[in-house]
């Protein structure tokens, strides 16, 4: 498996950026898609964003065009850059293996998440 733990969050207003980032570890991760997913209360967890590991990325609807998805298979890391946030960005978002689509859930273990409020 790959493990995964998750950085970066914190407090933003709209129009805002931030940077999440992914440390991993596992011989998996080198060819393994990886992607970030997040859960907003009282809402399911859903998929943002995945990325192959040669680097084809794909996007959900909602953050296409405001979110880009990349990785350094040197640092075994993967990063989310997110712009023009929205209240709507607001939940704790997580790293994981994943599907490009995004349909299917990992089999790799959730980690803690890291924490994006987005407030004026």
């Amino acid at each position: 498996q790959v493990q995964v733990v998750e950085s970066g969050g914190g407090l933003v207003q709209p129009g805002g950026s931030l940077r999440l980032s992914c440390a991993a570890s596992g011989s998996a991760f080198s060819v393994a898609t990886m992607g970030w997913y997040r859960q907003a209360p009282r809402k399911q967890r859903e998929w943002v964003a995945s990325i192959t590991s040669n680097g084809r990325t794909n996007y959900k609807d909602s953050v296409r065009g405001r979110f880009t998805i990349s990785r350094d298979s040197a640092k075994n890391t993967v990063t989310l850059q997110m712009n023009s946030l929205k209240a709507e960005d607001t939940a704790v978002y997580y790293c994981n293996t994943a599907e490009l689509s995004g349909r299917a859930e990992p089999l790799n273990s959730w980690g803690q998440g890291t924490q994006v409020t987005v407030s004026s």
